[in-house]
């Protein structure tokens, strides 16, 4: 019977497709309207912090450039996501109240525009990426792209999940974007974005990132693009953990406040 109410759910998600599609070309649209670079705006925060974390901590750490700023731009192009799934999926039900008021549409459309934005964005930066490895390192590791296809969708489906319950929790308590906020930069430095988690091993904290889900899904993108070589399958199992858990919540949330969330709008 619960699956049953699932696949209805899902697939009337998919049947309203043009609905939330078009919410997505809107978002961009509007991002950039009279921008002269347009989506190459996207690339810049990555891009100049690479350069500006390569220019301090390749030297800090002893690290070699040409290996260090694919890593770095992999990590900031995944951090990026993150963040701004969580800033604007705290937004998302609030942004999307005149369409929820108007129709009986299922409310994880709104998450999933946000989603599908911020996952644009992403793309672009994980391709810039991808290229700057090949350069500085050649394209030895080009059949292990493969593994990237896994690795993207449980990042996607992190993200929905992540855009859904920050929306909801927004709209129930209004300060929870602020404590979004300090939460991630929080765990920006707890999360093997900007050095290798190896580092934290031979400091004797290597549990930081061995309890820290987000750098499986690091992991994940790095193992394919930087060694040429599958995830570890530690990585992986706790990514499976922490993206399972996310559905489990999301559709117990979902049920709870399908049809409660407009009254708290």
């Amino acid at each position: 019977m619960q699956r049953q109410i699932a696949s209805d759910y899902l697939a009337e998600i998919w049947r309203l497709r043009y609905f939330w599609m078009s919410l997505v070309r809107v978002d961009l649209r509007s991002k950039y309207r009279r921008s002269i670079l347009g989506i190459g705006w996207s690339l810049m925060h990555p891009i100049f912090m690479t350069i500006v974390f390569c220019s301090v901590f390749a030297t800090l750490f002893g690290l070699d450039i040409r290996t260090y700023a694919p890593f770095l731009l992999v990590g900031l192009a995944f951090w990026n996501y993150v963040s701004g799934v969580a800033h604007q999926g705290c937004q998302c039900f609030i942004v999307g109240e005149p369409y929820i008021r108007q129709q009986s549409a299922p409310i994880a459309i709104y998450p999933l525009r946000t989603t599908l934005a911020c996952g644009f964005h992403f793309l672009i930066a994980l391709v810039v990426a991808i290229l700057l490895s090949f350069v500085l390192g050649g394209v030895h590791h080009l059949p292990a792209l493969v593994y990237l296809v896994p690795a993207l969708v449980l990042i996607f489906l992190f993200g929905w999940c992540l855009a859904l319950l920050c929306g909801v929790l927004n709209v129930l308590f209004q300060d929870t974007q602020h404590v979004i906020e300090i939460l991630l930069q929080v765990l920006f430095y707890l999360t093997p974005i900007m050095y290798p988690a190896d580092m934290l091993a031979k400091r004797r904290i290597g549990w930081v990132a061995a309890c820290n889900p987000l750098a499986g899904l690091v992991e994940m993108l790095r193992k394919p693009i930087l060694e040429g070589a599958a995830p570890s399958a530690a990585s992986v199992a706790m990514v499976l953990a922490l993206v399972t858990v996310g559905l489990l919540v999301c559709a117990w949330t979902l049920a709870r406040m399908q049809r409660r969330l407009v009254f708290y709008l």
